[in-house]
């Protein structure tokens, strides 16, 4: 029995290393997308913070 499993097994040794490769490319993926994620919440958050601005602001104008 063990030999049959062994033989459904894939024998590739380029696997390893092609899983490897796919592992670092989405690492770095993963990376480039965290990056861009705390990008937009400091965007976000100045957006934010310029609209309170403005909303102050437009509440102290006289009507």
């Amino acid at each position: 029995m063990a030999k049959a499993l062994i033989g459904h097994l894939h024998t590739d040794r380029r696997i390893p290393a092609r899983l490897a490769q796919e592992n670092q490319r989405l690492r770095v993926r993963v990376a480039e997308l965290e990056s861009l994620v705390l990008r937009l919440q400091v965007e976000n958050d100045r957006l934010v913070e310029e609209r309170a601005v403005a909303a102050l602001e437009q509440e102290m104008l006289p009507a």
